[in-house]
């Protein structure tokens, strides 16, 4: 029996919830791919990247909830999250082909970056019940990296789904000279934060 639902498709926040044994389900909040967004994933004018990926982790755990309501699906907490990569001041998302990912990774070689992981948690139903919240911060550089091996890692076709065009926990990893922070933040899902929310909502981690 489910603990939670994951409000996500990342297969990333998967694996890492039943590394540390989570009982879940999935909520998939879109169920058909032509149906217009659930959530408004677009950043606003003048919103910040540390407002951009708060908003969004909320956004997607409320409609988590509403979902529940509308499908009269037996409620348990629900669990969303979301990660940027900023650079600049500027959030890079997900490529939308190979060019743009070799682009960030041109962005990113060499220097440092931040990524923003931030977990909402709708602990119960209704309305006017909000989410709690957590987010982990963390700084990631990445060694120079030669055009030759970025257009390699883009024809692999690993970074069309991460953030930032880059999966730490995949291929990547021969480009990250140091971390600090967290790892699973950067992969998708922080746990030490994820796990005190759960435990803050009753659900025994250990």
């Amino acid at each position: 029996m489910a603990d939670i639902y994951l409000a996500s498709r990342s297969p990333r926040r998967r694996e890492l919830l039943h590394q540390i044994g989570v009982r879940f389900e999935t909520l998939l909040l879109r169920a058909e791919p032509r149906r217009p967004a659930d959530v408004d994933e677009s950043q606003h004018p003048s919103e910040s990247a540390e407002a951009y990926v708060e908003r969004v982790a909320l956004e997607k755990a409320v409609c988590g909830q509403r979902v529940l309501i509308a499908r009269s699906q037996v409620f348990h907490p629900v669990l969303a999250a979301d990660t940027v990569v900023v650079v600049d001041g500027q959030i890079l998302g997900k490529p939308e082909n190979g060019a743009q990912a070799a682009q960030f990774l041109h962005q990113l070689s060499g220097r440092t970056h931040e990524v923003r992981t931030s977990v909402a948690l709708a602990a119960a139903p209704g309305p006017n019940v909000t989410p709690m919240l957590a987010t982990s911060v963390s700084r990631v550089t990445l060694r120079t990296i030669s055009d030759e091996e970025i257009q390699r890692y883009c024809d692999s076709n690993e970074p069309l789904d991460k953030a930032g065009g880059y999966a730490i926990q995949g291929r990547a990893a021969i480009f990250v000279a140091k971390l600090e922070g967290s790892y699973s933040g950067v992969v998708g899902l922080p746990l030490a934060e994820t796990a005190l929310l759960l435990m803050r909502a009753g659900i025994r981690i250990l």
